[in-house]
């Protein structure tokens, strides 16, 4: 096996064949770089972190409490949990996956930020579909306490409000459901969310739907394949 390349694991998920791989690129140093592939597509990759770590930063800022118990929808490579937990007002973070290997490669500290979030004592691992918890007004993501509310949840599953990683996941994307998921959070508490896409308008007024503050941001990320600047987006809303 090259040195340049290894996969570390590769196991079957309710949505396809799943991979966990680790390279190099000469021509970008000597670091590893992680990468999770769904089937044939590439879902993450420990290159581009830059607006996974923003949806934490830019969510949990804009949250005026002193202490804040965290959801994140998608655990990933871990990005936006870290990010979150860097926050010392986190008393507690619930990482909501569907995919139940992934959460095995952090337990089992194959990814790079396993260790870190299995050491810290606030952090959870829930198994299960965050849209099935959000959406369900019976169900809650913390199994244990069906009647909790939260400060601030953070959303990176899907590619966008549009583009989907699994065609299911679209009807979380209506007034009804956003509504249902707002109900799980205490007051003044705050939904952010990741998109690989410019701020979308017509997803933005649905969000004004139920969220009276609603701000898009734009991050920008240096790509070294393309050797330009490349963008993502990050949506903030905040209840009243």
């Amino acid at each position: 096996m090259s040195l340049l390349f290894e996969e570390i694991d590769h196991q079957t998920s309710p949505l396809g064949d799943i991979s966990l791989r680790r390279r190099k690129i000469p021509a970008l140093g000597d670091r590893d770089i992680y990468e999770v592939k769904l089937n044939d597509e590439f879902l993450m990759s420990s290159m581009f972190v830059d607006a996974e770590e923003a949806l934490a930063d830019l969510g949990l800022a804009a949250s005026d409490k002193q202490q804040l118990s965290v959801v994140v929808g998608g655990l990933g490579l871990g990005y936006t949990a870290a990010a979150a937990l860097r926050d010392s007002r986190v008393s507690e973070l619930l990482v909501v996956d569907a995919i139940e290997t992934v959460i095995e490669w952090h337990q089992q500290e194959l990814v790079p930020l396993g260790k870190e979030l299995n050491a810290d004592p606030r952090n959870r691992y829930i198994l299960g579909s965050f849209f099935e918890l959000a959406s369900d007004p019976a169900l809650n993501f913390d199994p244990n306490d069906h009647s909790k509310k939260f400060d601030a949840i953070l959303l990176d599953i899907d590619h966008s409000p549009t583009e989907y990683l699994n065609s299911e996941n679209a009807g979380f994307y209506s007034t009804e459901n956003l509504a249902n998921m707002a109900k799980k959070l205490q007051a003044e508490g705050v939904f952010a969310m990741w998109s690989q896409n410019l701020p979308e308008a017509n997803f933005e007024a649905l969000l004004r739907t139920v969220f009276p503050e609603v701000n898009s941001h734009i991050v920008s990320f240096y790509n070294p394949f393309m050797n330009q600047e490349s963008t993502n987006s990050v949506y903030v809303c905040k209840l009243a």
